[in-house]
């Protein structure tokens, strides 16, 4: 009964800390991530939408276009690793602001390529500096919100990605239509230099953020199992070997990779999927596409709803976070039957579904990360997984493109899609049989 109730009581506690009234501002920081995480999605599926157009104007084959999305991945997977490492040491105030910078003139600097090197050269600019988005968004989370509300604010901002995916089928085709296909770069990047404005302005770490009042920074601050567990400070200091061979980090790292690869595939492949298997052309693709990411966007937020709520039900962080996870791999198994029905809108929705699971166990995996470890190194853990995981995102580019030179079938690629998550979950619970909150000593034990 005490396990059930605790969660309850220290938010009472915290709603009633020095008989202050209770603000929300970290919902605004999430806020705030939810609109960056939209804006780099949009900048990176715009060449997604426009490639059956793009190919035809500018004459490029399979084998072209996988080598372009591999520029992306192969910078995204570094941009990650050295974003991390930078987000820990200087902070993502003005960390996160000098990615937005950087992608959103990557982006606009696409408007102005004609060749595939060119091409090539713009997608490896943006791969390096959108790298910086999640390892700052989590640790933004991490110092932010307690573990019991993690998952689901990580649910919400990574809703950005379904929705940044789904507005740009809708609105690229007409900006392409009306101004020719340039137009939709430099529109996006715009965006992307808007955002920094409130950004600069509004955040601040939140016990120093002037409309965070003491009651919201006692719930910030109070975590289930915080009694007894070293503040960080206390946590012996890590090298960047010492946490890259942690096995949370391992385990992390590991199912990251499994699993990354298969969101990139819907990303970058879906869009041409509708159009050849289906016959969509590129004013008709907005509408499935635009499902697919709306169900994305309910996996998303509904993935790290159900693992925090059932937190504060009482359930330990381990059986919460494990068990939507499972439910989420679960759920995708039945995409390999959307390469075999004739049915477009049939392969939307298991697309649609496999999407939402992939969002709901993306929220928790990354949440996985502030649970196994220390605050000082999340986004250092996150940037070694962006790494690793975008090698393989960038060795499945190739694969993709070559299979579909070869074959001109998507069949084997959605039955391997429809693995990867439990695979996944089977190599977190090897690595890490109980999550268990990072404590003195962790470098060395775990």
């Amino acid at each position: 009964m005490k396990q059930d109730i605790y969660p309850q009581l220290l938010d009472e506690a915290a709603d009633s800390a020095a008989g202050a009234t209770t603000t929300h501002f970290r919902w605004v920081i999430c806020a705030l991530l939810f609109f960056a995480t939209t804006i780099n999605y949009m900048d990176r599926q715009i060449i997604g939408v426009l490639k059956p157009t793009m190919q035809k104007e500018l004459g490029w084959n399979e084998i072209d276009y996988s080598n372009i999305v591999f520029a992306f991945q192969v910078a995204y997977a570094g941009g990650q690793l050295l974003a991390g490492r930078l987000m820990d040491r200087f902070g993502v105030r003005i960390g996160y602001a000098v990615a937005v910078l950087g992608w959103s003139l990557a982006a606009m600097g696409h408007g102005l390529a004609r060749s595939v090197a060119g091409f090539c050269a713009a997608r490896f600019a943006l791969g390096v500096t959108e790298g910086g988005n999640f390892p700052a968004a989590i640790k933004t989370v991490t110092e932010w919100f307690p573990k019991r509300e993690r998952a689901l604010a990580t649910g919400i901002f990574n809703a950005g990605s379904n929705v940044g995916a789904m507005v740009t089928p809708l609105v690229v085709p007409l900006l392409a239509a009306r101004w020719g296909w340039p137009a939709a770069f430099y529109f996006t990047g715009a965006m992307g230099l808007l955002w920094i404005v409130p950004w600069l302005i509004w955040y601040r770490r939140p016990e120093a953020h002037p409309r965070v009042s003491r009651a919201e920074l006692a719930r910030i601050q109070a975590d289930p199992d915080a009694a007894g567990a070293p503040a960080d400070r206390d946590l012996p200091r890590e090298s960047w070997l010492q946490v890259a061979f942690r096995k949370p980090t391992l385990a992390y790292v590991l199912a990251g990779m499994l699993t990354g690869p298969v969101w990139w595939f819907y990303l970058f492949w879906v869009p041409d999927f509708l159009n050849k298997k289906h016959g969509l052309n590129l004013l008709q693709i907005g509408l499935p596409v635009a499902v697919i990411y709306l169900m994305a966007d309910v996996g998303s937020i509904g993935g790290g709803w159900i693992s925090s709520h059932l937190i504060r039900r009482g359930w330990s962080v381990n059986a919460a976070r494990k068990s939507a996870m499972l439910l989420c791999a679960l759920a995708v198994v039945p995409v390999f039957f959307a390469s075999i029905t004739s049915h477009m809108w049939i392969a939307v929705v298991l697309i649609g579904l496999a999407a939402a699971a992939h969002q709901g166990w993306s929220a928790n995996l990354y949440t996985f990360v502030s649970d196994t470890t220390p605050q000082r190194s999340v986004a250092s853990v996150v940037g070694i997984g962006g790494l690793v995981g975008g090698l393989a995102g960038m060795a499945v580019a190739k694969i993709v493109g070559y299979v579909l030179e070869f074959t001109g079938s998507y069949y084997t690629l959605f039955v391997a899609a429809s693995s990867m998550y439990l695979i996944g979950l089977l190599t977190i619970q090897l690595l890490v049989p109980k999550i268990e909150a990072p404590r003195a000593g962790a470098a060395l034990t775990n």
